[in-house]
């Protein structure tokens, strides 16, 4: 029985491709006619390929790139394949759109500083301290990178953390009981801002800050602070934090101090002049992992004192510790990277 065949404008009416979809599909190699004229050159397709246009169509729709499109279509009969594209791309889409709403929330922190409404939070002097603590040894320090040179209040729908890196470190630290008035927004605090509430956070009690447009105010027991908010941009710091590694190490923070005391050390090459550094050299579970003591210190010190997590994906991977306690908080520490 010869298969019926239809042209390109039929084609187009039952799979939902346009009739120029399907001449870019043609000549990329993904929809092929069953057959050309060779003197109109016009296109005719048969029974066959009408499903795997539809397929194209849907696949096209939630922005599959082409070449995964035409993996789906030569591995259609094969779910584990299949189910790993698509697993794949649903991923970027989520990614994308968490990315999508950290820039909505800053286009309106600039749009709130041409028409403020004021973000407050309360919490307690306590719960402040401590998140201020775990964050402040990873401020940067150098002026090429003014946007590094202060603690992040980062307010969201999800939670209340405040952030600090210097591009070797990371710290971040949630006030998990904080309450909020106001829109979401994300302020950089100067770091001398930030060490004059630290400072004042001596008296028990409840405090206040308050975003409002470029100021900021922290009501303290014992008087108030006022400062204004760098004008620059902190890093997407949310996309360097991983909900899961490969390893996974429970240990507390005297074990990792002996640990650290005891590791042996190899100098290693550090930067394009010829700079050497010393690096610890720590067995984690199956992982050799080279680090800055002095770096891993600050962050012991800044952390709690009991129970740890230790997180890592490789030797090149940043090590992350993590508080049990305190899973919201979080250090992260590149590596030193050791010649094979």
């Amino acid at each position: 029985m010869e298969e019926r065949v239809r042209g390109i404008g039929r084609m187009a009416r039952e799979t939902g491709l346009t009739v120029s979809a399907l001449r870019f599909y043609d000549g990329a190699g993904i929809l092929v006619p069953a057959r050309v004229d060779p003197h109109s050159g016009y296109r005719w397709y048969g029974d066959d390929q009408v499903a795997p246009a539809r397929l194209v169509a849907r696949l096209r729709r939630v922005g599959l790139p082409l070449a995964d499109i035409r993996r789906v279509l030569e591995h259609r009969r094969d779910p584990a394949v299949v189910d790993e594209i698509l697993g794949a791309h649903l991923v970027r889409l989520e990614d994308g759109l968490a990315d999508a709403r950290r820039e909505l929330s800053a286009a309106r922190a600039l749009l709130d500083l041409e028409l403020p409404v004021p973000t407050v939070l309360r919490t307690t002097t306590t719960e402040l301290a401590a998140a201020l603590r775990a964050v402040r040894y990873a401020v940067g320090a150098d002026p090429g990178l003014p946007m590094l040179t202060g603690v992040l209040l980062d307010v969201d729908d999800d939670a209340v953390r405040l952030a600090a890196t210097d591009r070797y470190r990371l710290a971040v630290a949630t006030l998990p009981d904080a309450s909020v008035t106001g829109p979401a927004c994300s302020a950089l605090l100067p770091v001398d801002l930030a060490d004059e509430v630290l400072a004042a956070l001596g008296t028990d009690g409840s405090v206040t800050v308050a975003v409002d447009g470029p100021v900021i105010t922290v009501e303290l027991p014992g008087g108030t602070v006022r400062g204004r908010r760098l004008d620059h941009d902190f890093p997407d710091y949310r996309r360097i934090l991983r909900p899961s590694s490969a390893h996974r190490i429970d240990t507390d923070a005297a074990e990792l101090r002996a640990a650290l005391e005891a590791a042996p050390t190899r100098t290693v090459p550090h930067g394009p002049d010829g700079a050497e550094q010393t690096a610890s050299v720590l067995s984690l579970g199956e992982v050799e992992i080279g680090v800055n003591r002095e770096f891993l210190l600050e962050a012991l010190d800044a952390g709690a004192a009991g129970q740890l997590v230790l997180e890592l994906d490789g030797p090149i991977t940043p090590l992350a510790l993590r508080d049990p306690a305190r899973p919201g908080n979080v250090s992260m520490l590149m590596p030193v990277r050791l010649p094979a």
